[in-house]
């Protein structure tokens, strides 16, 4: 028995791993008898030993309990949970390499799930806004009509839709409302057909008059939010800290933070470059999405320095969504 990183009464530091197969299944572990919440299923992973880096503690804890070496894992998110016996920071890292087969060295049931479908129960309290996350997909597009044409536009769409995609923000400043409608109507149709999410950017109205998924909020109406959201799918545009912690505060499913690199929709912005984002991220809940002149192959870059995936505007025509997760040496 490993002791805590933190001494008694404080937050126990946790690494916990989303174990994933190129089908998208991830793996969960049922708590063995004798243990708190005994037959309750979580994800592999255990308490830092004090001084251990988190990525240690990952390898170590993933060795003693299924018997793997984690060869890359990526951070992601962070989650604080307080149960009756402790409060826990759990600090999820997403684990696509590893070498040997997965083993219940500690007596505990396996299974492997499906976000959107997971059949094993009872599970953690602390695992169901993990299990949302990771029914996000890895590629957030954002419509730019204005600039192809909607035709053009809409024929781009339905390439990305047929290749993959499953989230999609429509978002047109420029457009008069009528055109608005009936483009963002059309968007909606073809996702509909592909099991596709659509968000209208900044407009409640429309999006309840067409029947979208959700709305996205941009920066400065986020920041003029007073109470927390209730219950609606909502993203939400970010650029510092202190609008990705409202973003938590307001309860979004998910954040965009950018710029990262220089983009041409914004050449007045200083980009933040991947080290910056990065520090962002640092022990961040909410899964985000890096945006910013970023292309589908940026995708493994992103999620190395802790993003949930990418966001994309002009590179929505070449968008591979169905591309598995990448996988790459751990840094």
């Amino acid at each position: 028995m490993h002791r805590p990183a933190d001494s008694a009464g404080s937050t126990i530091d946790v690494a916990a791993a989303v174990i994933s197969r190129c089908d998208g299944s991830f793996l969960l572990a049922q708590r063995p008898a004798g243990k708190p919440y005994a037959g309750y299923w979580e994800f592999p992973g255990g308490k830092a030993v004090s001084g251990e880096a988190l990525l240690q503690t990952l390898g170590r804890e993933m060795m003693e309990e299924l018997g793997i070496r984690v060869r890359h894992a990526c951070p992601w998110i962070t989650r604080i949970f307080a149960y009756p016996h402790a409060t826990v920071r759990l600090h999820f890292y997403r684990v696509t390499q590893w070498h040997g087969e997965p083993y219940p060295r500690e007596g505990q049931i396996l299974a492997w799930q499906y976000a959107d479908k997971v059949s094993v129960a009872p599970l953690l309290p602390a695992n169901l806004p993990v299990l949302q996350a990771l029914c996000l997909p890895p590629v957030y597009a954002i419509t730019n009509a204005m600039e192809t044409g909607p035709r053009l536009a809409l024929v781009q769409i339905e390439q990305a839709l047929r290749s993959g995609l499953r989230l999609l923000q429509v978002r047109e400043k420029g457009m008069k409302r009528e055109l608005l409608r009936s483009f963002a109507a059309s968007t909606l149709a073809l996702a509909r057909r592909h099991d596709a999410r659509v968000l209208i950017n900044d407009d409640d109205a429309l999006c309840r008059e067409i029947g979208a998924d959700g709305v996205h909020l941009p920066a400065a109406r986020l920041m003029q939010m007073d109470r927390p959201l209730d219950g609606d799918f909502c993203g939400a545009s970010c650029h510092n800290a202190e609008e990705l912690a409202q973003a938590e505060r307001m309860g979004v499913r998910f954040a965009v933070l950018s710029p990262v690199l220089p983009t041409p929709s914004h050449p007045d912005l200083r980009p933040l470059g991947w080290r910056r984002f990065s520090r962002l991220l640092r022990e961040y809940p909410l899964p985000v999405y890096a945006l910013g002149g970023l292309r589908h192959g940026d995708l493994a870059t992103a999620m190395t320095h802790g993003a949930h995936g990418i966001a994309m505007m002009r590179a929505v025509a070449d968008t591979d969504a169905s591309a598995p997760e990448p996988q790459a040496t751990i840094r």
